[in-house]
């Protein structure tokens, strides 16, 4: 635990080296922590936070630096909104913004929202769309040769999917019809979850190899609908360019650009923070699903009426302002809760 003028002091170095960049010494913390402590007694403050980890000193500065574990403290502890002027950027921003935000759009609020992110942290926005249902209307096969079968899937809205599956069985084209008769009388208006689920229960009552034909079919459907929706939707990856700790270190780039290409640890950590409530912060590494040391990720769930759906947020370096970008997100959070909700 630490004692009052320990927090001060740590306050004071994390919002000193956030705001400057620059390693914090005991002459700028006397002044701005408003402490009236000798320059002696500050050094020895010090050392016993640099003893516990919370602070570090580079080797070509006698200031110190917050490590992430003096980060995680202030922010859990020490963290003070700044609400006025985050909503008075938000405010320049969102009317533009709004005028396209439609809910029947979801994909363009989305983009939006990364964008409008991105803008007003100067770093890289993030968002996960909406999962899409995979319900289907109507479905049918067509025979392309021996065991290659084309499955053609219309959902209600019109949107129509396909995709060639190889079967372990030479299907005749009167079967195919049969299959495609049954599906569609027994099971248009669900899921495709729902229908695989069915089918699991449901596959006594039905032929095995018309079985295997429609689960085949369904898993195919999944990921056809899958692979056509562009689940984390990125902006700003350049901003990381103009950012000085990343700037001298060429290899933490282009993990980071390798990070935003592949997106498939972004959606696990972004799937992980929707399952919690309010603004979740990771940094430098904590998340073993984005392990950089150099990266911290600012995130919140948003809504559809009332139900997650997806989840937003910010990805900078360690060392930004964590307050401002906590209002950020929360902002943006509600804005695409109301865009994408009905009224």
């Amino acid at each position: 635990m630490l004692d009052e003028r320990a927090k001060t002091l740590l306050k004071t170095l994390v919002e000193r080296y956030i705001a400057d960049g620059q390693p914090v010494g005991s002459r700028t913390l006397s002044r701005a922590s408003g402490l009236e402590l000798s320059p002696a007694t500050i050094r020895n403050v010090m050392a016993d936070l640099e003893e516990l980890g919370l602070i570090a000193s580079p080797h070509t500065s006698a200031g110190r630096v917050p490590t992430a574990r003096g980060y995680r403290l202030f922010v859990d502890t020490m963290l003070t909104a700044q609400p006025k002027d985050v909503a008075a950027q938000a405010a320049v921003a969102v009317p533009p913004i709004e005028a396209h935000l439609h809910a029947d759009q979801p994909q363009r609020v989305i983009a939006n929202a990364a964008q409008l992110l991105s803008s007003l942290s100067s770093f890289v926005g993030v968002v996960t769309a909406p999962k899409k249902a995979s319900l289907f209307h109507h479905i049918e096969f067509m025979r392309l040769s021996e065991r290659r079968v084309l499955v053609i899937m219309v959902a209600p809205d019109g949107d129509v999917q396909n995709r060639v599956i190889f079967t372990a069985h030479d299907y005749t084209s009167s079967q195919l019809l049969e299959a495609s008769n049954f599906l569609t009388a027994h099971y248009a208006g669900l899921t495709l979850e729902e229908v695989r689920e069915r089918l699991k229960n449901e596959v006594d009552a039905l032929r095995g190899e018309i079985s295997a034909l429609m689960q085949a079919a369904v898993q195919a459907g999944s990921e056809a609908i899958a692979e056509s929706h562009e689940r984390v939707v990125i902006a700003g990856e350049r901003n990381l360019l103009a950012v000085q700790d990343f700037s001298s270190d060429m290899g933490s780039l282009r993990k980071l650009f390798d990070l935003f290409e592949q997106k498939t640890q972004l959606m696990r950590l972004l799937e992980v923070s929707s399952r919690a409530e309010g603004i979740r912060i990771y940094i430098g590494g904590e998340s073993l699903v984005v392990p950089f040391e150099e990266l911290s990720v600012v995130s919140a769930p948003y809504e559809v009426d009332g139900k997650v759906v997806g989840t937003l947020g910010v990805i900078g370096p360690t060392r930004m302002a964590y307050s401002r970008m906590v209002q950020i997100v929360d902002i943006t959070s509600r804005l695409v809760s109301n865009a994408l909700s009905t009224r």
